[in-house]
C-alpha cells in the first residue's frame, strides 16, 4: 500500500489491532442476528463468476443497520436511559433510528438540511417516537460537529458512523455470511470504502478464512479520503469532496479505519460516477436490482478490472439501495458512457438546408441515435451534437468513416453544454418558422424518414431528441421556410394521414417565446 513508511506508530498501542477486530466480529454475531435474519449471496449471472452480496435487501436497505445496533446492544443501562447522538446523511440514521427503537432508548439524529425528503422520513417511520431528528449545516461534516458538540454538552453516547470499533465489528458480520454460505473461497473482493468501517470488517473476517484473496478497496474519483489517509499516514480532510456516491462522501476518513485498511486492503483503486452508473445498469439488466450509488461502487470496480480479473471467483458488495428517486435520470445518461458504449459527437457542418440530413445519411444505418441538439445561430457553420449508443469497436469505425468522407467532428462527451443539453438559438435568423412536437415510432428511420420526405423545402433550425426507452419517440423540431406559401403547404403535408407520425403538434407562440 502507499504511503506504509509514512505511517506514524507512536501511538499504535492505543488502538485496537486486527486480531481485536476478528474478536469483536466473533462476538458481535449473536447481537446482530437478534435484529434481522442473513441477507442473500447471489451470483450476477450464468456466464460472469462474481457474487453480489445483498446487502439491499436488509432492514434499512442497506448494511448500516449492521454496525449501529451491534454497537449500541453495548450501552449500559445508564447509558440506554440518557439515549444517544450520530450524524448520518441517510443509513446510519436509519441504523441507529431502527436499534433506538428495538432497544427501548431515545436517538438524537443529526442530519444535513440537503438530505432528501425520502431518507428523513425513512428514519421518523424506523425510529418513531424514539427519534428526535434536526437538520444541521449543509454537509456532513457540518451536521456532525453539531452532532459531537451536542452529544458533550447533553451527556449522551455519541454512535460514530464508522470509526468504532463495535461499529466495524458489525459491520463485518456480513463476510461471515459470506464464509457460511459455503460459495467460497473467493480470489478477490472489491469494497467500496467512504470511511473505510465496512472494508475493514469484511477484509478482516475474509482474510482469516481465505488467506489468498485480494482485498481491493474502491473509492470515488473525488472521494479517495482513505487513499489520501494512507498516502499521509493519518486521516486528511480532502479540499473537494463529490456527493454523487452520497453513501460513501467522506471528507476525512477514520482514525482506526485508516490503520485498519493499511493493514487489511492490498490496494485502492477508483471509479467514476460514469462506471459507477454502468454497474447499476448492470445490476438493473442482470438482477432487476436498482442500487444506490454507493451500493454499486465495488461492483463498478470489478468491472473496471473485469478483463484483468478475467476466471478469479470475485465478490462485491451491494451496500444500499436508498436511492433518491431523481438520481435515475442521471444514472440511465451516464451509464453508456460509463460503459464505453454512448459517446457524444459535435459535427460541423455547412448552415445550409439539407446539410443535417446529408449528416445522417452518412451513417444513418451503421450507429443507434440516441440524443440529438442543434440550434440555428449565427455564423458559416452548424454545430449538431449528436448521441450515438454503440460497441466500443464500432465507435472506431464510425470515426475512420467519417474521416474519409471529410466530416469535420469532434468527441464532445463531457462537454457542459452536452452535459446541460444547452442549445442555443437565435430566432432573429429565422424568416417563416414552424416548430412542431411529434411522435413516432422508436425504430431505426422512422425520424429519418419523415424529414427526408416531408421537409426537403426547409431547413432545419432546431432539433431536440432524447431517447427516453419508450417504444415512441419524441422531439421538438424547428423549420424555416423561404416563403409563407412553403411554410402552409408542410403544416398540411405533415397533418395528412399518411404520415409515419402518431401525432404532430405545432408549439404555439406562446410557448415558442419560451424556447427562444
Amino acid at each position: 500500500m502507499p504511503g506504509d513508511k509514512a505511517m506514524a506508530t507512536a501511538d499504535a498501542p492505543s488502538y485496537p489491532s486486527v486480531d481485536d477486530l476478528f474478536q469483536a466480529i466473533l462476538e458481535a454475531r449473536h447481537r446482530v442476528y437478534e435484529m434481522a435474519r442473513p441477507t442473500p449471496l447471489d451470483r450476477l449471472n450464468e456466464t460472469e463468476n462474481v457474487y453480489i452480496k445483498r446487502e439491499d435487501l436488509s432492514p434499512i436497505h442497506a448494511y448500516k443497520w449492521r454496525g449501529a445496533y451491534n454497537r449500541m446492544r453495548l450501552l449500559d443501562d445508564g447509558e440506554r436511559t440518557d439515549g444517544v447522538v450520530c450524524a448520518s446523511a441517510g443509513n446510519h440514521a436509519q441504523g441507529v433510528a431502527l436499534a433506538a427503537r428495538k432497544l427501548g432508548t431515545r436517538a438524537v439524529i443529526f442530519m444535513p438540511r440537503s438530505t432528501p425528503l425520502m431518507k428523513q422520513e425513512a428514519v421518523k417511520s424506523l425510529g418513531g417516537d424514539a427519534v428526535d431528528v434536526r437538520l444541521e449545516g449543509d454537509s456532513y461534516d457540518d451536521a456532525s460537529r453539531a452532532a459531537h458538540a451536542y452529544s458533550a454538552e447533553a451527556g449522551k453516547t455519541f454512535i460514530h458512523p464508522y470509526d468504532d470499533l463495535a461499529v466495524m465489528a458489525g459491520q463485518g458480520t456480513l463476510a461471515d455470511e459470506v464464509v457460511m454460505s459455503g460459495e467460497g473461497p473467493f480470489d478477490v473482493a472489491y469494497l467500496q470504502i467512504g470511511g473505510g468501517g465496512m472494508a475493514a470488517g469484511v477484509a478482516c473476517w475474509l482474510k482469516r478464512y481465505y488467506p489468498e484473496i485480494e482485498i481491493v478497496g474502491v473509492e470515488g474519483v473525488d472521494q479517495a479520503s482513505m487513499a489520501a489517509a494512507i498516502e499521509a499516514g493519518d486521516p486528511v480532510e480532502l479540499d473537494y469532496l463529490d456527493v454523487f456516491c452520497d453513501g460513501t462522501a467522506v471528507k476525512r476518513a477514520g482514525r482506526l479505519t485508516t490503520r485498519m485498511c493499511r493493514e487489511l486492503v492490498d490496494r485502492l483503486i477508483t471509479v467514476t460516477n460514469d462506471e459507477v452508473c454502468a454497474a447499476i445498469q448492470l445490476l438493473w439488466e442482470e438482477q432487476r436490482l436498482i442500487p444506490e450509488p454507493a451500493g454499486a461502487m465495488g461492483l463498478a470496480g470489478w468491472l473496471k478490472e473485469k478483463d484483468a480479473v478475467g476466471d478469479k471467483k470475485a465478490l462485491a458488495v451491494i451496500c444500499g439501495s436508498n436511492m433518491d428517486f431523481g438520481q435515475l435520470s442521471y444514472v440511465v445518461r451516464h451509464a453508456g458512457i460509463g460503459s464505453a458504449h454512448r459517446r457524444y459527437y459535435r459535427f460541423r457542418i455547412p448552415e445550409r438546408a439539407g446539410a443535417l440530413l446529408h449528416l445522417l445519411e452518412t451513417f444513418l444505418e451503421s450507429v443507434n441515435i440516441i440524443e440529438f441538439q442543434h440550434g440555428l445561430v449565427s455564423g458559416e457553420d452548424a454545430q449538431p451534437v449528436i448521441g450515438i449508443d454503440a460497441m466500443p469497436q464500432q465507435f472506431v469505425l464510425l470515426e475512420r468513416q467519417l474521416e474519409s468522407l471529410g466530416v469535420a467532428f469532434e468527441d464532445a462527451t463531457g462537454d457542459e453544454d452536452v452535459e446541460f443539453r444547452i442549445i442555443r438559438y437565435d430566432a432573429s435568423l429565422i424568416a417563416f418558422p414552424c416548430f412542431i412536437k411529434i411522435e413516432f415510432p422508436e425504430r431505426a428511420g422512422a425520424l429519418y424518414d419523415f424529414l427526408k420526405s416531408s421537409c426537403q423545402s426547409a431547413s432545419i433550425v432546431y432539433f431536440n431528441y432524447n431517447y427516453t426507452g419508450e417504444r415512441v419517440g419524441r422531439a421538438l423540431i424547428g423549420f424555416d421556410f423561404k416563403s409563407d406559401a412553403a411554410r402552409a403547404d408542410f403544416r398540411k403535408r405533415v397533418s395528412s394521414p399518411g404520415t409515419v407520425l402518431r401525432a404532430v403538434t405545432e408549439v404555439s407562440p406562446k410557448t415558442l417565446e419560451r424556447i427562444v
